[in-house]
């Protein structure tokens, strides 16, 4: 059965309008209340879904059981698990009960499998390795009261812009009859169903891919994977092409040539001396890669492609893209990767340490979280680089020690 969009012009509220809501006029970014008196919020979002076309009706129902979850809050303030590193983090996702499900689901939904991979060009494992990490393929979605959270989260003012917009996109899915605001239930940070989308995302990409007339990503698993692999192919996810592949790197190598900003082709790498460890994912010579070291030059390496970038759309976290793209490789056929002999990570305390020396150096390092990230990792590099250090951006307590002088 080919799947097919709903149609969602026959929402009133245009998508035009949630562009317009996020840009404000003129394409200026809108200054999000936030904040204050709780009810006195909500009435300010019920006067906002006035003036965009809900009736008072629809608005009443809608918001007439919402409630600050302050829940939402304490997980939002404590997302710990970014601060592990990849080696940690990788080995907690890709258990043997984990790849052994992966191979159950697939087989159980390989036609769904071929359909995506045959309109999208998304390969059965990258969708696998999603599915595991978001929700271990859909028995795990949350059981947060969506409205709840995303009212919570656009009140709260660490990040309104992220979340308010999603708030009348639930508006829009409620009055299609596609969210109920009692019953509706996903992550604490208000992500829906097996992939776990926001509700502007499932206006945006949402596929009806068993045909019943609605998107569901709760229960459809047709209808999850074509999403996925929608969204995979508007980000830009190039079909028949690797994304994440292992390599063997030479000692002699200028570590300052690695990390994601820098892309040579395959065939320059290996002139370099870089060599593919063991794949028999096809890998054309010209195709550009960046040497990603995400345990720094004794760890792990991998041939980062144009397709691991699109990882990012995902999830910002370098931690995730990196762990998810390899759990696909690894769901693809390839070897578990080498550990090699890399050097522990730094506490979550130390990190925050080195990011406020960092910054005190002049370095973007982002928000200070205990999170090595890019920007962190980039500020690393350079300060390994004035002090003589190899410059494979992994940061180690002889370089904390080295930015005190």
């Amino acid at each position: 059965m080919p799947s097919r969009w709903i149609d969602w012009r026959r929402f009133s509220m245009p998508l035009v309008t949630c562009f317009t809501l996020m840009l404000g006029s003129g394409g200026m970014a809108t200054v999000w209340p936030c904040g204050g008196d709780f009810e006195g919020f909500v009435d300010g979002l019920k006067s906002e879904a006035a003036t965009v076309g809900f009736s008072k009706g629809e608005i009443d129902s809608f918001f007439a059981a919402v409630r600050y979850d302050e829940d939402v809050i304490r997980r939002d303030r404590s997302q710990g698990i970014f601060q592990k590193s990849f080696i940690e983090f990788s080995k907690l996702v890709m258990q043997p009960y984990r790849i052994d499900m992966a191979a159950k689901f697939e087989n159980e939904h390989r036609a769904i499998f071929d359909r995506v991979e045959q309109q999208y060009g998304v390969p059965r494992g990258v969708l696998l390795s999603l599915l595991a990490l978001e929700t271990d393929f859909g028995l795990v979605q949350g059981d947060h009261n969506t409205l709840n959270a995303l009212v919570t989260l656009a009140y709260d003012c660490r990040r309104p812009e992220l979340f308010r917009p999603h708030i009348n996109a639930a508006l829009n899915l409620y009055r299609h009859g596609d969210f109920d605001p009692l019953m509706t239930e996903g992550a604490w940070a208000g992500e829906i169903g097996m992939i776990q989308m926001l509700p502007l995302d499932i206006v945006r990409y949402g596929q009806d891919g068993d045909g019943d007339g609605k998107v569901d990503l709760r229960h459809s698993v047709a209808d999850a994977l074509m999403t996925a692999g929608r969204v995979l192919q508007k980000h830009g996810w190039q079909p028949n092409q690797p994304w994440l592949i292992e390599v063997k790197v030479p000692p002699s190598l200028n570590w300052a040539e690695s990390g994601l900003g820098s892309n040579k082709t395959v065939s320059e790498w290996q002139r370099l001396g870089v060599e593919l460890r063991q794949s028999r994912i096809p890998l054309p010579t010209d195709a550009p890669a960046s040497l990603l070291l995400p345990h720094g030059r004794k760890g792990p390496a991998f041939f980062a492609l144009p397709n691991f970038l699109i990882y990012f759309e995902w999830n910002r976290s370098l931690v995730y893209a990196t762990t998810s793209a390899f759990f696909a490789t690894l769901l693809s056929g390839e070897p578990m990767y080498l550990d090699g002999h890399a050097e522990p990570p730094l506490s979550g305390e130390e990190v925050i340490e080195l990011q406020n020396k960092l910054v005190k150096r002049g370095h973007d390092v982002g928000k200070i979280d205990g999170i090595v990230g890019k920007l962190t990792r980039a500020a690393v590099g350079a300060e390994q680089i004035k002090h003589g250090l190899p410059a494979d951006q992994w940061p180690t307590k002889e370089l904390l020690s080295l930015l005190d002088h």
